[in-house]
């Protein structure tokens, strides 16, 4: 996998009670949890780092060492994100539509719903 492509998320996420989980701008109440990796991963893909950036990122998150298989974990957790059409990668960075660029419990949702239907945005 190419690390010097940047990152960017296709979904609208919340970060309620400490855990990452899609949500459905429509119907908030309704959320679909992910894994604690994806979410992550999510959280971060904000289009404005590459995955080299995500891969230091999380290893600094480990004071004593890093674990040996991480950048091959993180690799997989981003390749399932592809696969299951939550996040982009490209080869420059990309500014995040409004309702795409925070958790939704910091979006105004009536502004982020009217923005989604500007850009022709659906959920997936």
């Amino acid at each position: 996998m190419e690390t010097n492509k940047y990152f960017y998320r296709n979904v609208i996420f919340t970060r309620k009670g400490g855990k990452v989980a899609l949500v459905d701008i429509h119907n908030p109440a309704h959320t679909t949890d992910i894994e604690d990796w994806l979410g992550i991963v999510v959280s971060l893909a904000d289009g404005q780092h590459t995955l080299q950036q995500l891969i230091d990122y999380m290893a600094a998150q480990y004071p004593a060492s890093a674990p040996t298989e991480l950048a091959k974990t993180i690799e997989s957790v981003v390749e399932r994100l592809i696969e299951g059409k939550m996040i982009q990668l490209t080869d420059e960075s990309v500014e995040l539509p409004y309702y795409l660029s925070e958790p939704i419990e910091k979006l105004d949702l009536e502004q982020a719903r009217q923005k989604m239907h500007e850009d022709g945005y659906t959920q997936h």
